[in-house]
């Protein structure tokens, strides 16, 4: 057979069986390809069109200038630290991370730096470091309320102590009596400085140890120094209230014109009577004025010519107005006694004392509330106690109940100044009581 027909027959079964095996879809894209023609081509070598034209530029460029770096800054912490019962000075800085042979060498040696070892429990040290633990500045106050400063200043240390800068904040309290005024007090959280202070301003017209009543009620604005914001302890009373018996008094501090405080009611009228009512703070009375008392030690029936306050053995006695000592002495049953003499005719005497304050001689001047004495068991006495008595023209009184003469008042010059000082008070003493529900309405 020739070579031609064997080609064609072998083309014809090639077809044959392709047609079997595409699909409809296939042989279409076959035509197309068949039609559109495949081209494939390239490029003879050194043959290549010609690009946008290009050339090479070189270019010396200046270095940045770099600065020197800047020294970080020294990192100092304030640090506080509370003295615990038991610390020493190295001990305190030890818990607040000080690490510096130096200070305290310094603080072991340097006469300046003593104040600094009379810690008390409670009280804040205050220290500024370094990151290396090295001890920069150190402030604490003392117990005399001075601010003790202890500073690095290059390799050496300089210390030095100023009246502390105390902030000045008013506190305001109110309180019911229920047993008795501390106890009171200590419910409403009135310092016991200021619950002595109230007793005494009002001591001119309330005997606290047989005046006082259940259902008494009072109220207080008293100051409380602050010092880096640590509470340093309370000071005078601003303005208070006491209502006894259903009675109220009032009272305002006021500093006249001559620099003098003092203590006045709302119209101006002093507080502080020429005496006070009682000579000592507290006490109870054992045995009060009588023209008829059994004598315990002579065992018969005479008058009693004063009142005798009961107390423990040193308690002080304050001179109830002010005048000359006429006696500082041991006279038969008054055992150790003193005899003061007041302005107008008035005097005083305090007997059974154990000793005398030590300013207190014959002929010496003391002032109202001065302590002049302690309670003692001396002369005709059966137990430590004080006999007080007060005497008008040489002639014994009951000081329970004699009309007491006042102060000085306030000078009319000052009556439009003094009603626009104490309003500021006035308005905290209306505050604490509608905050503590105290509020009662009571004539003057």
């Amino acid at each position: 057979m020739p070579k031609h027909a064997i080609l064609a027959q072998c083309l014809d079964a090639t077809l044959r069986r392709t047609q079997a095996l595409l699909s409809v879809r296939q042989w279409a894209g076959v035509v197309v390809l068949g039609l559109c023609g495949v081209a494939a081509f390239g490029l003879a070598p050194d043959t290549t069109l010609e690009t946008v034209p290009t050339r090479v530029v070189t270019r010396t460029l200046p270095l940045p200038s770099l600065a020197a770096e800047a020294p970080a800054p020294e990192e100092r912490f304030w640090r506080e630290e509370r003295i615990q019962r038991g610390d020493t000075v190295g001990s305190v800085l030890a818990r607040v991370g000080v690490d510096d042979p130096s200070a305290m060498a310094f603080l072991r040696t340097d006469p300046a730096a003593r104040p600094l070892y009379q810690l008390r429990p409670g009280k804040p040290l205050r220290v500024e470091t370094d990151d290396a633990g090295r001890l920069l500045q150190l402030r604490f106050a003392t117990g005399g309320g001075d601010l003790l400063t202890i500073a690095r200043e290059g390799d050496d240390w300089v210390a030095s102590t100023q009246p502390a800068p105390v902030d000045v904040q008013w506190r305001m309290a109110s309180g019911e009596i229920r047993s008795s005024l501390f106890g009171a007090a200590d419910a409403a959280g009135v310092p016991d400085a200021v619950t002595l202070q109230l007793a005494d301003v009002f001591a001119g017209d309330i005997d606290f140890f047989k005046d006082l009543k259940r259902g008494d009620r009072f109220t207080v604005v008293y100051e409380v120094r602050h010092l880096d914001g640590e509470v340093q302890g309370a000071g005078r009373i601003v303005a208070a209230e006491f209502v006894n018996g259903g009675k109220r008094f009032r009272a305002f501090l006021w500093r006249g014109e001559d620099g003098s405080d003092s203590y006045y009611a709302d119209d101006g009228s002093p507080l502080r009577k020429a005496f006070l009512r009682s000579p000592m703070e507290f006490s109870r009375i054992t045995s009060g004025f009588s023209n008829a008392r059994f004598h315990p030690i002579l065992q018969v029936t005479r008058a009693h010519r004063g009142t005798d306050y009961a107390a423990p053995v040193g308690t002080p006695i304050r001179a109830t107005g002010s005048g000359k000592v006429l006696v500082a002495g041991r006279q038969g049953g008054y055992g150790n006694v003193i005899h003061v003499q007041h302005a107008g005719g008035f005097s005083t005497v305090y007997a059974h004392l154990s000793r005398f304050a030590p300013q207190v001689k014959t002929g010496a001047r003391v002032s109202q509330g001065e302590v002049i004495g302690h309670v003692g068991q001396t002369g005709w006495a059966t137990g430590p106690h004080l006999h007080y008595e007060f005497r008008v023209g040489g002639e014994a009184r009951d000081p329970q109940t004699i009309a007491l003469p006042s102060g000085a008042p306030l000078p009319a010059t000052e009556r439009v100044a003094f009603a626009a000082g104490i309003a500021p008070a006035a308005a905290q003493i209306l505050l604490a009581q509608s905050l503590s529900g105290l509020r009662i309405a009571t004539g003057p």
